[in-house]
């Protein structure tokens, strides 16, 4: 009876904890924030700002547009919406006009022609946004933490400087939560990020602004990391695609703050658009020669895939249950898949997934294959300054005067509380192989898996100080080490977005890109904010 009780008891305080936290919430929300006399960001007016990158790269390759007024045309929109919705946190717009300048006088010269430019340089003068917590020359690299606000990159991250080498232009860096560990994009440095479909909600975290800066359409292609669903949860909650590729694949070089531990097996770096063919594109560059890992050119028959599904973790109290909307449109999902491209579609009921949280936490305090310890989020917030203590910090944030976020500080409290004993970390690193173990076998090389991406659609600001475990709904496959795309499934009754999570087996990357373009056909994919 006494591990048992010991195990209740711990549920109970992880329960206390968020209800604490939850009460801080509410009275942040009651509060407020900004007001705003529109809801929405304004509609798109500029044709060149529906376009997907693989076709932007095309007309200026063929010089049928000029790249100097693509970027225009972005920095237009950035002008009249990042007031809004605070996505993107420093301009790099006099840089951007340069190198556009540079890219047609190069395409005036005629030396190459379009097969040799796109085989060069598959995303030539295409916009990109980079997420602050990544390195881009001359722009500060701060993931939100007061101590490095003046922190400035000297180079670029390994996967911006493939991405500039493919022809892409940074028009800036964009907001994250603070030290990219919240799943709202919030941080005393730049602020709050706003959600395009209701700027009264979150835009998700920890790659919030990237996702909120597509959504809007200020930029087409970015560049989000992902270690419990900082890509998939603001690519769901903006409406937007987001893949998080299998891990190993794709380099984390160059972003703050660095994984250790076994984080850093589960860390991965992906691909932000609004687009689905941009996905695979973008994915194939930023692997670098990790790309050999994969099997992006490999032709996928949909109809020849397995298909699986699952509507909720099968009822764990610590997360919200999953609002019946979603549910209602993965099952249209399901009955596309049945009745329209006829494929095979199983449900099941996978019980482990119920300890997803557990899970996650497992694995994000394992030690690395070298016995590497993970790094302790409380030694973050100091980033090598004057330790901090979490108590200490929540009295002077109760009074205004905490440098560090709430979300921060309650993460800080948390971690002390939620280390498993040997005797627990044993069983629930035995449950994650079991269950990585019948997804395996499940799925296989010709299997996917749909999943709900979150319990809600986008919630308004501070709720998830009050809902802190639920984003164990992506948090799992950072876990499992699986490839996942966010496909944006359309919009609900008050016009936030749906969406949902398709999985593969391990470095079948190429089937859930695929399943993103077939869902992107058959339910419309990104709707622009504020459409008439």
């Amino acid at each position: 009876m006494a591990p048992l009780f010991t195990a209740r008891l711990q549920l109970l305080l992880l329960q206390a904890m968020g209800f604490l936290i939850g009460l801080i919430g509410q009275v942040a929300r009651a509060f407020g924030g900004p007001k705003f006399g529109s809801m929405t960001t304004p509609p798109v007016t500029e044709p060149l700002l529906l376009l997907s990158g693989v076709q932007l790269a095309k007309l200026i390759r063929q010089r049928k547009v000029r790249c100097v007024d693509v970027i225009q045309a972005y920095i237009n929109r950035i002008v009249d919406v990042n007031p809004l919705i605070n996505g993107i946190v420093k301009y790099r717009f006099e840089a951007a006009k340069k190198e556009a300048r540079d890219i047609d006088k190069k395409l005036a010269e005629k030396l190459e022609d379009d097969a040799t430019l796109e085989k060069k340089w598959p995303f030539l003068g295409v916009p990109l946004t980079v997420k602050e917590a990544f390195q881009l020359q001359g722009m500060p690299n701060s993931s939100g933490l007061v101590n490095r606000r003046n922190a400035i990159s000297k180079t670029d991250a390994t996967v911006v400087a493939y991405l500039r080498e493919a022809g892409a232009i940074p028009l800036g860096i964009t907001n994250c939560s603070e030290l990219c560990m919240w799943y709202e994009s919030s941080n005393k440095v730049y602020g709050r990020s706003n959600n395009p479909y209701d700027l009264r909600h979150i835009v998700g975290g920890s790659s919030g602004g990237e996702g909120c800066t597509l959504a809007a359409a200020c930029s087409v292609i970015g560049v989000g990391s992902d270690i419990g669903g900082s890509i998939r949860m603001p690519a769901f909650f903006n409406g937007i695609f987001g893949h998080k590729p299998s891990p190993g694949v794709v380099s984390n070089n160059g972003q703050f703050p660095v994984a250790k531990g076994a984080q850093e097996l589960f860390q991965c770096t992906g691909p932000m658009c609004r687009y689905a063919e941009d996905l695979a594109p973008m994915l194939r560059v930023m692997a670098g020669p990790g790309v050999k890992k994969l099997k992006l050119d490999e032709k996928v028959h949909l109809k020849g895939l397995k298909f699986y599904w699952m509507e909720h973790d099968g009822g764990s109290f610590l997360m919200s249950k999953v609002d019946r909307e979603l549910i209602q449109a993965q099952k249209k999902v399901v009955d596309h898949l049945e009745n329209t491209l006829g494929a095979s579609v199983q449900h099941v009921k996978l019980k482990q997934m119920k300890y997803s949280f557990q899970l996650w936490v497992t694995m994000m305090s394992a030690k690395g294959p070298d016995g590497t310890e993970p790094m302790k989020f409380v030694d973050l917030l100091s980033d090598h300054g004057k330790p901090v203590s979490p108590l200490w910090e929540l009295m002077k944030w109760c009074l205004g005067l905490s440098a560090h976020t709430i979300p921060a500080i309650g993460l800080a409290l948390l971690e002390a509380k939620i280390k498993y004993s040997p005797e627990k970390y044993k069983k629930f690193k035995a449950m994650k192989e079991s269950l990585n173990k019948e997804l395996m076998e499940m799925l296989g090389d010709d299997g996917i898996f749909l999943y709900p991406s979150h319990p809600t659609v986008a919630p308004k600001h501070h709720v998830p100080l009050t809902r802190p475990f639920n984003f164990a709904y992506t948090g799992i496959f950072s876990a499992l080490g699986l490839p996942v795309t966010q496909c944006p499934l359309g919009l609900n009754a008050k016009g936030l977005p749906l969406g949902i999570q398709v999985v593969a087996g391990p470095f079948n990357d190429h089937l859930t890109l695929a399943v993103a373009q077939y869902l992107e056909k058959s339910f419309g994919g990104w709707v622009c904010p504020g459409k008439l």
